[in-house]
């Protein structure tokens, strides 16, 4: 790393040059830290967060989900003891499991805020390690779109089945056929309720308007892969675009991203969502027990990707019609779910 040029990491709008450091190599995940100095960030101005004056000092209060409070504790202790040593604050952190906020108090004000920045900058690294959780949809799992792509199933089976790892495996449930704009990392019941009322907001403040009230009538059709050599591919989706040509779809898929993103509740990936619906996939190629158990635990097993040839049914399925449909809902959809429609489980939707 150039320490002229510090990578920047991005956290509640506000930016942060992480600086180069010493770190010790540590066998737990739970072990890891990222270490500024001491003065680091002691004259970073707090107008991010509040710091309330006390009788004794002052105060800065933050929510954290549950299953971060160990990154902040640290093995035995370890990254909390120091980092109340470094900025001479304490550090009080609810029980684990118990979801609360914690609470760092100090005489100085400067290292409150130290604390509170180190703490953000912490807790924003491993986030981003964190599997989604959820993710923003768009159900295409119509009965008559399920017919079709049952039908390009068994016709690709039928007529492709022979080529380099075809096989029934790496077809998409039909009841879960989907656009996905966007994953979330959502931790706990407040997170998952911030989602569902930006997605509200965002209805209110330019979906409505984009759409004019209507269902968004979309056509699927067509097939093209994802990487850049036919014969190793790894996914095969389905085009969509507006029926009546135009923009719209992509507009409300951007400014949706682009407002979950400034939140702070989704990374920005792509400058524009990539508008596919997976009908192949190969992390799907699986023992047929594997999806039953992945939605009872929540969890998907890791299986290394293995290839398929898609070249023939890139040229035979080239122009293949999956349908028209209406688009009349936005959901944030659960990972590793099911409700009684055999879709994702919705935590919210506009």
């Amino acid at each position: 790393m150039d320490v002229l040029r510090p990578p920047l990491i991005r956290i509640g709008g506000r930016v942060y040059r992480k600086n180069l450091i010493q770190e010790q190599a540590l066998p737990h995940e739970e072990e890891e830290d990222f270490c500024a100095g001491p003065s680091d960030c002691a004259d970073e101005p707090c107008d991010a967060f509040v710091v309330e004056e006390t009788e004794r000092g002052f105060r800065c209060r933050l929510e954290v989900p549950s299953p971060l409070y160990k990154y902040i504790i640290g093995k035995k202790g370890e990254t909390k003891k120091r980092l109340e040593t470094e900025t001479r604050t304490s550090i009080s952190i609810p029980k684990p499991g118990v979801e609360g906020e914690i609470v760092i108090t100090g005489q100085q004000r400067s290292g409150v805020i130290s604390a509170r920045t180190r703490i953000d900058v912490l807790l924003d690294s491993f986030r981003k390690r964190q599997p989604f959780t959820h993710f923003l949809s768009l159900a295409l799992n119509q009965p008559a779109i399920q017919e079709k792509f049952l039908q390009f199933k068994e016709e690709v089976l039928e007529k492709c089945s022979k080529d380099h790892g075809v096989s029934s495996s790496l077809f998409q449930n039909p009841a879960k056929l989907h656009l996905t704009l966007g994953t979330l990392v959502l931790l706990n019941e407040q997170e998952i309720q911030k989602a569902c009322d930006l997605l509200q907001r965002c209805k209110e403040d330019f979906v409505d308007q984009i759409t004019g009230g209507q269902p968004l009538t979309v056509e699927v059709a067509g097939v093209e892969y994802m990487n850049d050599d036919p014969a190793m591919t790894d996914v095969l989706y389905a085009k969509v675009h507006m029926k009546d040509g135009s923009d719209r779809l992509q507009m409300v898929a951007d400014q949706l991203v682009e407002r979950f993103v400034a939140s702070g509740l989704m990374l920005k990936e792509w400058d524009r969502v990539k508008l596919h619906a997976t009908v192949m996939n190969t992390l799907f190629r699986k023992d047929p027990t594997e999806e039953r158990n992945n939605t009872m635990t929540g969890k998907s097993s890791f299986k290394e990707r293995e290839s398929f040839n898609g070249q023939n049914i890139l040229k035979l399925f080239e122009n293949f019609h999956f349908g028209v449909v209406q688009l009349d809902s936005v959901r944030l959809s659960q990972r590793f779910s099911s409700d009684a429609s055999g879709y994702y489980a919705t935590s919210g939707q506009l």
